[in-house]
């Protein structure tokens, strides 16, 4: 099972940890088998790759010593940035089984609570995230990833204003990099996409020396300011800049991928997206695009995601539902199924996309009337988005 994509996804910068938009693996009951030597499953690590010999390196000297906290958050945020880059929740099981001595305590370290609420955050579980870094903060209020794991959440949930505060706070506590960057990235889901486009871009232009993690991080919002806009050929440009810059990671490549679509450009999905199948958001955009160009592998794609699906629901993991709505919206024809997952999808949070498929939902659906709340929302809000727009225009156009 896959990644979800609903928040932020994480940057490594520096050793600060920044928004991670990935789940915890869902509970269920465990299989134990009944010899050690029995294999599981093999993760895509190679025993050659540095990363993975980083990460044995980290792990034996932390059972020698499960107790070291230094020891255990480095392993932590390496699992963390590994399964950013993987799209796999696994990873953030083993990034909380390395915090495990301090996990159930109810004040632990301040860095544990922030890793605490970054794993919170990605199983969607905002509120006890902000319960952790609030409790930080008001201890270090200028603690700079607290604020800025703060902002995401925020940001996640639509609340503008909150995450352009925290935002501020970013710009008197550390970096003006970081900080700049986070309220132009709020303000161009509020009202300022034009301005803020501009400031991004200034940030580019004047920092030719940040890491390639940063660079890929601010030319991805440049592309998504850009696509929300119109401007198609720039957003274009900004996509591949940003995955030039760095490794990309599975949300880069599902933004990517979702504008390639927008495009009508399918078949260059399908060559993105053809060995990505083990996270589920990027397996469904190649789905997607197989129906568009009628691929024969279509349907057995189709049939695998069903399956992951309800597993997904059989582990009460409730992470992927928008996600699943648009599965069952474009490979499914299920539009009712569809506006019920976007409607629950869209009562914990309220990113563009979110948006977007409940909009789709409720015109294919007929019920115009269940997307009012939302197009409020979206006066309110201010956002500026074209396709956003268009679908509002033909819900407000539709007579039931």
């Amino acid at each position: 099972m896959g990644l979800d994509h609903a928040s932020w996804r994480v940057f490594v910068l520096g050793g600060l940890l920044i928004g991670l938009s990935v789940p915890l693996i869902a509970s269920a009951v465990p299989y134990t088998p009944a010899d050690d030597a029995v294999i599981l499953e093999r993760l895509p690590l190679k025993p050659t790759d540095r990363f993975a010999a980083e990460l044995r390196s980290l792990r034996r000297a932390l059972m020698q010593d499960p107790n070291n906290l230094a020891l255990a958050r480095k392993l932590a945020q390496s699992y963390i940035k590994q399964a950013r880059l993987d799209s796999d929740p696994r990873y953030l099981g083993y990034a909380q089984a390395a915090l495990a001595p301090w996990w159930e305590q109810s004040q632990p370290p301040a860095e544990v609570r922030v890793l605490r609420a970054i794993v919170l955050q990605a199983n969607h579980q905002f509120m006890s995230a902000l319960a952790d870094l609030d409790a930080v903060l008001r201890y270090e209020p200028t603690h700079a990833q607290a604020l800025l794991t703060r902002a995401s959440i925020q940001q996640a949930r639509g609340e503008y204003d909150a995450a352009r505060k925290n935002c501020a706070a970013l710009v008197r506590s550390t970096s003006q990099l970081i900080g700049v960057t986070c309220l132009a990235a709020v303000a161009s889901l509020n009202g300022e996409a034009q301005r803020s486009y501009a400031l991004m871009q200034r940030v580019i232009q004047q920092s030719p020396d940040m890491s390639p993690d940063m660079r890929q991080w601010i030319e991805s919002l440049l592309a998504d300011a850009a696509a929300r806009l119109g401007d198609a050929a720039t957003a274009n440009r900004h996509y591949q800049l940003a995955l030039a810059a760095a490794p990309a990671d599975s949300y880069l490549l599902a933004s990517y991928a979702d504008f390639l679509l927008d495009q009508g450009r399918a078949a260059d999905v399908v060559e993105l997206l053809r060995e990505r199948t083990r996270a589920d958001p990027l397996f469904l955009r190649l789905a997607i695009a197989e129906q568009m160009l009628n691929l024969p592998e279509a349907t057995d794609h189709a049939a695998s995601l069903d399956s992951r699906f309800e597993a997904s629901r059989l582990r009460g993991d409730v992470t992927h539902r928008r996600e699943e709505a648009r599965f069952a919206l474009f490979l499914r024809n299920d539009a009712s199924r569809a506006l019920r997952l976007a409607e629950e999808n869209w009562a914990v949070q309220r990113e563009p996309a979110d948006a977007r498929i409940l909009l789709e939902a409720a015109l294919a659906a007929n019920a115009p009337r269940r997307a009012q709340p939302l197009l409020k929302w979206l006066v309110n809000a201010r956002m500026e988005d074209v396709y956003l727009t268009k679908i509002a225009g033909h819900i407000e156009a539709f007579s039931p």
